[in-house]
This record gives C-alpha cells, sequence and structure tokens, in this order.
C-alpha cells in the first residue's frame, strides 16, 4: 500500500518524463501487460499512455477501465491517473 507521500514523490519523479509504453487499439492485451511487468521490474515505477484508438465511446470510464486492468494483472498498484495517461509502481523484491 502506498502512502500520500510515496505517492506523492512518484508523481514528481515521473511529471516530466515521457510515457515509457503506449497502449494502442488491441487495448489491455497479454503482451502489453508483459512489457509493463518487465518495465516495472527494472525501473520499479513507469508512465503508461493510452492511445485515443484503444478507447471507445464512454473515455473517461474506458481509460480508468484500462488502468486497473493494467495494474490488476502486472500486479502493480495504480498511483495516479490523469486523462489517458497513467502511472504504475511495484516495488522490487531486491531493494
Amino acid at each position: 500500500m502506498l502512502t500520500p507521500k510515496m505517492k506523492l514523490r512518484i508523481k514528481s519523479a515521473l511529471s516530466a518524463e515521457k510515457p515509457t509504453l503506449h497502449i494502442g487499439k488491441e487495448g489491455a492485451t497479454a503482451e502489453v501487460v508483459a512489457e509493463v511487468k518487465k518495465q516495472l521490474k527494472a525501473r520499479e515505477m513507469i508512465k503508461v499512455k493510452i492511445l485515443k484508438t484503444a478507447l471507445h465511446e464512454e473515455k473517461a470510464k474506458e481509460a480508468k477501465n484500462i488502468a486497473a486492468t493494467v495494474a490488476e494483472q502486472s500486479e502493480a498498484e495504480l498511483v495516479d491517473l490523469r486523462g489517458h495517461t497513467f502511472m504504475l509502481y511495484k516495488k522490487n523484491k531486491k531493494r
């Protein structure tokens, strides 16, 4: 569980960075989740962008659902969701 201070630290660390992963029209596929896991293992925190082609009519709800699905399947915590961009965090076991 992330504390508010930890969330703030992660948000500030990732705010200036560009997204490292883009989710396209296929949505949250197994390949996307595998790539998220790989990047989280290397970096602990990542920024992901959902492209407009992945969204349908109800964009706000759809983006929230995609972010929640990716976070759940990659066993990471959803730090923040703003528009079509979200941040994930997963603590490395080594550290």
